[in-house]
């Protein structure tokens, strides 16, 4: 185990007290950025994307499942992987399951999308015991014109 400092009581308390202001100003920033990312602009989507997914090919909009906002999540999961996407959207993927059902009372629908064909998207998706619908980018535009891949 590293060694670890030890001090007194008032080493700690002075410690922190400075943590407390950098949380302080840590939960600012966040605040800044989520009042920036509202104030994004819209842009109309003009491509026709249509998406493989477990109930067969649906478009973007399709998606939207009769909700007026979609929210999706990238999970890296690419073409030439050999086993599931990388354990930080793994993690993400238990985690969004349970929002599901809250999120479609404030006319959100969630899907999550990743470049793997379909099968394999649905194969993971089982193995894992998600209920998200997930949705295959392969073989479409999608991930490239809104920055969801870098590399082929």
């Amino acid at each position: 185990m590293p060694e670890h400092k030890v001090g007194t009581r008032e080493d700690w308390q002075a410690a922190r007290e400075e943590l407390a202001k950098l949380e302080a100003e840590h939960a600012e920033l966040g605040r800044r950025a989520k009042e920036k990312r509202r104030e994004l602009p819209w842009v109309p989507v003009e491509k026709e994307y249509v998406f493989d997914t477990e109930d067969g090919k649906k478009t973007l909009e399709e998606l939207f499942d009769g909700r007026s906002q979609l929210l999706g999540y990238n999970i890296m999961y690419g073409p030439d992987y050999e086993v599931g996407a990388c354990p930080g959207c793994t993690t993400l993927g238990d985690e969004l399951d349970p929002t599901r059902a809250p999120l479609s009372l404030y006319d959100v629908t969630l899907v999550c999308f990743s470049r793997a064909p379909i099968e394999r998207l649905n194969a993971y998706k089982q193995r894992m015991g998600w209920s998200f619908p997930y949705v295959s980018t392969y073989d479409t535009d999608f991930p490239w014109d809104y920055g969801l891949a870098l590399t082929p």
